[in-house]
């Protein structure tokens, strides 16, 4: 899943938890960091699916292949399928990298007793 010019996840973590504590500080990784990074991703991929349906609602479907309701709900699975593509392949817009490191930053301020 890596692609040029990024760094493994593991290294993206370590970064995003020393970005805001330095590296003097005690405050750890969340013990759910996979259900973070899972949870920004398909935040991500529903933003993008969204963004689509927008996309999408002015074209027409094609007479020759198909066309009629059927065609109408698929498409709409399509878009959404489309959306977690682009999220997880790191085409996106980098939507899910911010959530996360909110996320982390939340639950480290928890630990440490810093509110926000």
């Amino acid at each position: 899943m890596s692609s040029i010019g990024t760094m493994p996840q593991s290294s993206y973590d370590v970064a995003m938890a020393t970005a805001k504590f330095g590296a003097k500080s005690e405050a750890k990784l969340p013990a759910n960091i996979d259900k973070i990074r899972e949870a920004a991703t398909e935040f991500e991929a529903m933003y993008m699916s969204e963004m689509m349906n927008h996309m999408f609602a002015g074209v027409d479907v094609d007479p020759m292949f198909g066309g009629g309701s059927g065609e109408q709900m698929f498409r709409g699975m399509m878009i959404q399928e489309y959306g977690k593509i682009m999220a997880k392949s790191g085409n996106g817009i980098g939507l899910s990298d911010q959530i996360q490191k909110a996320m982390i930053d939340i639950q480290q301020g928890l630990q440490t007793g810093e509110t926000a």
